[in-house]
């Protein structure tokens, strides 16, 4: 997910590292995984079915997809609050780019996310067809590219507001809960 981006110094050149392995594994050639696993918004849909079936490295391209999706305009491709509908979208690969905030975006860009937000992962472009993509091997991406640093901001804001909203939501269910006195009265008890 883009909160795992992280660039080393605040150079503009700055090499970028992957953070937050907690669920990683490394697979060998025609190994599969089994667990269910990954943020819900992030999952692809091979993950969500039956685990005796398994899944591959396909799955950190569906991701990457929804990266690139989230990166671009500033909110990701699957989102519900409860993760039955948001499960059952990503499984449909229900997503759209709505205007206005795909409006400036370039049909080379939709193409490669439309390209690896495939459902089936035997036709989903690798690593290596992805960087193969037009978008990436051509002037086109850097167009784009203004607009991360913006979007990122507006993401992380909503990010926020939902987890301050749930606190609230806690604090308003403790109020009931031993006799009143909400957030800190119940912390205090224990």
């Amino acid at each position: 997910k883009p909160e795992n981006l992280l660039y080393t110094t605040t150079d503009a050149d700055a090499p970028l590292k992957l953070a937050d392995f907690g669920l990683a594994q490394i697979l060998k050639p025609h190994e599969l995984m089994h667990s269910a696993c990954g943020t819900p918004g992030y999952v692809a849909p091979e993950v969500l079915r039956n685990e005796s079936t398994g899944y591959g490295k396909e799955v950190d391209m569906w991701s990457t997809g929804v990266i690139i999706y989230v990166l671009l305009c500033g909110f990701p491709p699957f989102y519900d609050e409860d993760n039955t509908r948001l499960f059952q979208a990503i499984q449909l690969g229900e997503y759209e780019y709505p205007s206005p905030y795909w409006d400036d975006v370039s049909s080379e860009a939709t193409n490669l996310i439309d390209r690896i937000l495939v459902l089936d992962p035997a036709h989903r472009l690798s690593a290596t067809e992805a960087l193969q993509h037009p978008w990436l091997t051509t002037d086109g991406s850097g167009n784009a590219l203004p607009q991360v640093h913006k979007n990122m901001r507006a993401f992380n804001a909503r990010r926020r507001m939902r987890g301050a909203m749930r606190v609230v939501q806690m604090a308003n269910a403790l109020r009931g809960f031993g006799g009143g006195g909400g957030l800190a009265a119940a912390v205090k008890r224990g």
